[in-house]
């Protein structure tokens, strides 16, 4: 499948209709710079997106972004954490072997001495209610934006 992405580049991805659940007790930690390429992943984030470190360190964070996912909400995303605010939601990620797993992420802008350097993800185990509305409302604004 080819997946577009919001800066006019896009990519083949293989995407499969299998879920991986999200471990329990985990939390997946990753930091990027300013425009979001990843500068740090915890081996949480590793083990649940099936890339190897060295294939995240430098790749853009949208690596991870299931076309299932509406442009809206990453705009959310950029306009909160842009704006200086915490973002939160809930995310359908695609793992590089094409399967998925949702979480629910916090992002926060990193701010040294006041100036902006990159922004923090961390990512829990969501529930399954929030889940199952999340994907709802995400088919929802697909389908809104195809006919846009």
């Amino acid at each position: 499948m080819q997946i577009e992405y919001f800066d006019g580049t896009s990519r083949d991805a293989l995407v499969v209709d299998r879920e991986v659940p999200y471990p329990d007790g985990k939390l997946i930690v990753s930091r990027t710079d300013t425009k979001g390429y990843i500068t740090h992943a915890n081996q949480a984030f590793v083990d649940m997106s099936g890339y190897k470190l060295d294939e995240l360190i430098g790749a853009n964070h949208c690596i991870l972004r299931h076309p299932d996912m509406p442009a809206a909400a990453f705009k959310d995303l950029w306009d909160t954490i842009q704006a200086g605010k915490k973002w939160h939601g809930y995310v359908k990620n695609l793992r590089k072997d094409g399967a998925y797993y949702w979480v629910k992420a916090t992002v926060i802008p990193n701010i040294r001495n006041g100036q902006l350097m990159g922004y923090t993800s961390v990512r829990r185990k969501p529930s399954r209610t929030k889940v199952d509305a999340s994907a709802k409302l995400y088919a929802e604004m697909l389908a809104g934006e195809a006919s846009a």
